[in-house]
C-alpha cells in the first residue's frame, strides 16, 4: 500500500493536473478502480448541469490519487459499476468537498453513497479553520493558493472540453489530498477524526431519497397555518404529485409547477379547468397536460384525509418556548467555549427547535438525530437533562 508520507503531494499533483490522465471506456475505469482500492484514500470531484432538470447530469468526474490526476468521462463509459463499487468500498476513504450535491448525483446515477467520506468543508470546520468555507478560501488557509472561479457556470456536457475546463476540473482535486492528510493530521490530535466522520456519515445519510413518493414535502411549507384536514391532504397530495412528475419527466419543479402557485391553488380551490386557468398560474401547455390531474388531487382530498390523515405541518416554534430556546442558546455557548469548537457546527437552531418540538404524551423529549452521534455525550444529554429539569420546575410550580 502506498505510503501516505511519500505521496499525496500538491506539486506532483498540481503538475499531473495539467495532463491529466483521461478514462472513456470501461475497461479503462475497471484497470483504475483496481488500482484505486488498494490506496488508503483518492479525491474526487464532479462536473455536473442542472439548468432544467429535477437530477443533475452527470458531465465530468475527477479523481485524484497519490500521483496522478484522472478525468472520468460518463458521458464515453458504458458501465460505471467498478467506479460504483470504489466508492461503496470502506477500505478507501473518499475525500470531496462541498460534497452534497456530489452525494446526490452518486446516489441517483449509481446507486451509491460514498463511505467512508471526508468531506473538507466539514473536516475544516472541526479543526476550526473556519465554518462552511469555499474551497479557494481552504487553499488560502492551508497553502496560500488562489484558485479561479472561471469555470463554475461552463457547459461541461460540450465535447470536445477546452483546455481551460480540463486543467480548471483537474485542480479541483489536485490540491484535495493534501488538504485532507494536513487536516486529519489535525483531527486526531484533537481527537476530533471520528466526529468528523460520523458527521460526514450522517451528511451522507441526509443525502438518500427517504421520501420518493414526495408525501412528506408539503411539510415544508411552515408559513401556512392550515387547520383543515381536507385542505391539508389537499396540500399533501398535490406537493406529492409534483415530486412524483419532477421525477417522471426529469424536470424542475418551477417547470412543472412553482411553490407560490401550488399554495395559491390550494388557497383558490378551483373546481373546473376554467376556474384553474382563471387564475393564470399554467402556461397553456401545462394546463392541457397537467390540468385535470390537479383537479384530480383536489377532488379527491376529502377521501385521501379520510384513509391518510396528514401529519400537521412543524410551524415555527411559538413565542411561549422563548426562553427555553434562549436557555439552550445559552448552554449550546458554554459547550462551545468550553470545547473550542464552532458553535454553528456544535448546535444549530432548528436542531434545538426540533428538540423542544419532541416532546411525546408521557412528557419525555428525544434527542434528533441530528443531535445524536458525536453530539449526544458533547451536548445532546446536556440539553435533554435541561429540558427536564425545567419541566420539573414547571410542573412542581403549579
Amino acid at each position: 500500500m502506498t505510503q501516505i508520507t511519500e505521496a499525496y503531494k500538491a506539486d506532483q499533483l498540481v503538475l499531473s493536473a495539467r495532463e491529466p490522465v483521461w478514462i472513456r471506456d470501461t475497461e479503462t475505469l475497471i484497470h483504475y478502480c483496481k488500482q484505486w482500492a488498494e490506496l488508503p484514500l483518492i479525491a474526487v470531484d464532479t462536473e455536473f448541469m442542472r439548468v432544467d432538470t429535477f437530477y443533475p447530469i452527470p458531465a465530468l468526474i475527477q479523481v485524484a490519487d497519490e500521483y496522478h490526476c484522472y478525468l472520468i468521462d460518463p458521458l464515453s463509459v458504458e458501465d460505471m459499476s467498478a467506479f460504483a463499487a470504489l466508492l461503496a468500498d470502506v477500505r478507501v476513504l473518499k475525500v470531496l468537498h462541498a460534497a452534497s450535491e456530489d452525494l446526490e448525483l452518486f446516489r441517483h446515477h449509481y446507486g451509491v453513497i460514498p463511505e467512508p467520506l471526508m468531506d473538507t468543508q466539514v473536516a475544516a470546520a472541526f479543526a476550526g479553520w473556519g465554518f462552511s468555507m469555499g474551497l479557494q478560501r481552504i487553499l488560502q488557509h492551508a497553502l496560500d493558493i488562489t484558485l479561479g472561479k472561471a469555470h463554475t457556470r461552463s457547459d461541461w456536457l460540450q465535447r470536445p472540453l477546452t483546455d481551460e475546463q480540463i486543467l480548471y476540473a483537474a485542480l479541483d482535486v489536485a490540491y484535495l489530498p493534501t488538504i485532507a492528510m494536513q487536516l486529519k493530521s489535525e483531527l486526531q490530535t484533537s481527537g476530533r477524526y471520528e466526529w468528523m466522520l460520523d458527521e460526514c456519515r450522517m451528511l451522507g445519510q441526509s443525502s438518500r431519497d427517504n421520501d420518493p413518493g414526495g408525501l412528506e414535502y408539503y411539510r415544508r411549507f411552515t408559513q401556512l397555518n392550515i387547520n383543515s384536514e381536507v385542505t391539508l391532504a389537499g396540500l399533501r397530495d398535490l406537493a406529492a404529485w409534483r415530486e412524483r412528475v419532477c421525477r417522471e419527466r426529469n424536470l424542475c419543479r418551477p417547470h412543472v409547477l412553482r411553490n407560490e402557485h401550488l399554495i395559491k391553488i390550494i388557497e383558490c380551490w378551483p373546481q373546473t379547468l376554467e376556474q384553474l386557468n382563471a387564475l393564470g398560474l399554467l402556461r397553456r401547455q401545462n394546463l392541457k397536460t397537467d390540468g385535470e390531474a390537479i383537479l384530480a388531487v383536489l377532488s379527491q382530498a376529502e377521501a385521501s384525509a379520510k384513509q391518510n390523515p396528514p401529519e400537521p405541518i412543524n410551524l415555527p416554534l411559538h413565542i411561549y418556548h422563548s426562553a427555553t430556546l434562549k436557555r439552550l442558546k445559552v448552554i449550546g455557548r458554554e459547550v462551545s467555549k468550553a470545547q473550542q469548537i464552532m458553535p454553528e457546527l456544535l448546535v444549530r437552531r432548528r436542531d434545538l427547535e426540533k428538540l423542544i418540538n419532541s416532546k411525546d404524551d408521557q412528557g419525555h423529549f428525544h434527542l434528533p438525530e441530528t443531535l445524536s452521534g458525536w453530539r449526544k455525550a458533547l451536548i445532546g444529554d446536556q440539553l435533554l437533562k435541561a429540558l427536564e429539569t425545567q419541566q420539573d420546575t414547571r410542573v412542581n410550580a403549579c
